[in-house]
């Protein structure tokens, strides 16, 4: 009997926390303002690690930031905080807690002025996903002028941990941009 080959996957999913987040969610489109919130929140929290940690600790985050509902982190009180901040079962780094709170808080803002974060979000994108055909992933930028415009309006409305590389991965993770790789059967 023929053994039946593997689907060809990009080259980064290796392992399987990696190999199921690459089949399911990177690169398919969200227009969920909680789904948003919470995959902006934690590649902010990758920042300087790497994303198969955060995947490994998502679940503990949905836990404790109440499944990344903006309206109920954005009521989160210093004492929450600080008991957060002593659970092993995330990244215990007070700044990219303070900032998942504070991001909550320009959420609900947008919410205001847009009507849904998702309104607000998908218009660096003009409301559909950048698909671009990339061979190798050597090709895939860190950072595009749409992730630096951007970061630069989050930042004028107060997010923290929006730098232009931060938000390339958002926009690779909710499918704003499609970068799998040519070949990839997930394309």
């Amino acid at each position: 009997m023929k053994k039946q080959a593997l689907p060809r996957r990009c080259s980064w999913a290796r392992t399987e926390p990696m190999i199921a987040y690459h089949d399911r969610e990177w690169g398919v489109p969200v227009h969920d303002d909680r789904t948003l919130f919470e995959m902006l929140s934690l590649e902010g929290a990758q920042a300087g690690l790497s994303w198969e940690t955060v995947l490994r600790k998502r679940d503990r985050y949905r836990e404790l930031f109440a499944n990344f509902d903006p309206s109920k982190v954005a009521r989160m009180t210093p004492a929450r905080m600080e008991k957060i901040l002593k659970d092993p079962g995330i990244i215990r780094n007070r700044a990219k807690i303070e900032s998942a709170v504070a991001n909550a808080k320009a959420v609900l803002e947008i919410r205001r002025e847009f009507g849904s974060f998702d309104a607000y979000i998908w218009r660096f994108v003009d409301g559909k996903p950048i698909v671009k055909r990339r061979r190798k992933l050597e090709e895939v930028p860190s950072s595009t002028e749409q992730s630096e415009a951007m970061s630069r309006d989050l930042r004028k409305r107060g997010f923290r941990f929006v730098g232009p590389t931060i938000c390339y991965a958002f926009m690779q993770a909710v499918g704003m941009v499609n970068d799998h790789v040519v070949g990839c059967a997930w394309r």
